[in-house]
């Protein structure tokens, strides 16, 4: 009984290994419950929840899931299922639809039902705004894991710290711009 149990645990464990190799992936479903979490109240009832979610086994299921599963389809179709959707958000200027297809978003606005592509190209590691009618264009391109390279008004790239000094640096660059172009 022992040595069968034991053959079938490697079996599965040999099988299970297999299926995932080489995969890290994004552990989207695990990121989407730690995420709704981080949004539920203040720091100490999302630690509540959190040891909540640890002691019913939820972050252990979502885990699982996202390693034999979710993982695996994304390390072999190249595109996590869970990264599918759909969201309303609601702005200052109205509600708009974001729907993300796993390469991009799409985002429509409900007053006048247009609409904006961003498309994420991971040859050149850059965002791209798609509009109707018109040329992508370059939105963002990252440099490395803490700068990326964000248009400037002459048409050059300027290089910006991920942060937020860099944030307010990339501001006033901006601010700047206009000023001048307003006189």
């Amino acid at each position: 009984m022992k040595k069968t149990f034991l053959t079938v645990a490697v079996i599965t464990a040999l099988c299970g290994s297999m299926l995932t190799s080489s995969c890290i992936g994004k552990f989207a479903l695990t990121n989407r419950v730690l995420a709704w979490n981080n949004q539920v109240g203040n720091k100490f009832l999302n630690e509540l929840v959190f040891v909540a979610f640890w002691v019913l086994p939820v972050y252990e299921v979502t885990g699982l899931a996202d390693l034999l599963v979710l993982n695996s389809i994304e390390f072999w179709s190249g595109s996590n299922p869970m990264a599918k959707g759909t969201k309303i958000i609601d702005g200052q200027d109205g509600r708009y639809l974001v729907k993300c297809d796993g390469k991009g978003y799409t985002i429509e606005s409900e007053n006048d039902g247009t609409a904006v592509r961003l498309d994420f190209n991971e040859d050149t590691s850059s965002w791209y705004v798609n509009m109707p009618g018109s040329e992508p264009v370059k939105l963002m391109t990252f440099v490395d894991d803490t700068h990326v390279a964000l248009p400037s008004a002459d048409g050059s790239e300027v290089i910006v710290e991920v942060s937020q000094a860099g944030v307010y640096a990339y501001q006033q660059i901006v601010n700047n711009a206009n000023t001048l172009a307003a006189r």
